[in-house]
C-alpha cells in the first residue's frame, strides 16, 4: 500500500470521508519544508547520482542506479502525498482561539487521572503532526476526542488500551497570538 491509499479523497486516514483535515500553521510549515527539503535538496542529488550510474552502462547489475531509480520514485511518491495532504488540509491557528476557557484544536490540556491523580499534559494537534513523545496528540485520538469542549473542572471519561479512565480538566492553555514583528 502506498502512502497514496492511506487516505480516502474526503478526509484524513481512518475518519469518514467530509471529515475536516485539521492541522495547526507549524504543521502545515512542516509538510512545506519537507516538500521543499525533498524537491530542492534530496532529489536533485539522487538525480546527479542516477545519470552517473546510467553513464556507466549496463543498468541491469548497477546497485547505484537501481538504488537511485527506487529512491526517486519513493521521494516522488512522498511529494505528491505531502502536496495532496497540503492541498485540502484546513490550518486552524490555536493562537486565534477566541473561547480559551474550552478545550478545542490546538489547545494545551493538562488533566488528572482519577484513578492515581497522576497530571498528564498534551496538546491537541492534526493527524500528521501527533507525535506520542512531545505530548502532541492527534485530534481523532480517543483522549483528545474526549477532552473535546470540555472546561476546567470538568469530568470526562477516556477509554484507553488499558481500559476506561475519568480524568478531570485541571489547565487549558493557548499559544499567544503574535502581532507584528515586536507586538505581543
Amino acid at each position: 500500500m502506498s502512502e497514496d491509499d492511506d487516505e480516502g479523497e474526503d478526509g484524513p486516514p481512518g475518519l469518514p470521508p467530509g471529515t475536516p483535515f485539521y492541522m495547526t500553521p507549524a504543521g502545515a510549515a512542516a509538510l512545506r519544508e519537507e516538500i521543499r527539503t525533498l524537491w530542492e535538496d534530496e532529489r536533485p542529488k539522487v538525480v546527479e547520482v542516477v545519470s552517473w550510474a546510467a553513464a556507466l552502462g549496463d543498468r541491469s547489475e548497477n546497485a547505484d542506479y537501481q538504488y537511485g531509480k527506487r529512491r526517486l520514485r519513493q521521494i516522488d511518491g512522498r511529494v505528491r502525498f505531502l502536496r495532496k495532504r497540503l492541498d485540502r488540509v484546513q490550518v486552524v491557528d490555536p493562537a486565534a482561539q477566541a473561547r480559551r476557557d474550552r478545550v478545542f484544536f490546538g489547545a494545551t490540556v493538562t488533566y488528572a487521572r482519577m484513578s492515581d491523580d497522576a497530571e498528564v499534559t498534551i496538546r491537541i494537534v492534526g493527524v500528521d503532526e501527533a507525535d506520542a513523545d512531545r505530548g502532541d496528540v492527534s485530534w481523532v485520538a480517543p483522549v483528545a476526542r474526549a477532552l473535546l469542549g470540555a472546561q476546567l473542572g470538568d469530568l470526562r471519561t477516556v477509554r484507553t488500551p488499558g481500559g476506561v479512565e475519568q480524568v478531570e480538566i485541571i489547565g487549558i492553555s493557548y499559544p499567544d497570538a503574535q502581532g507584528p514583528a515586536g507586538d505581543p
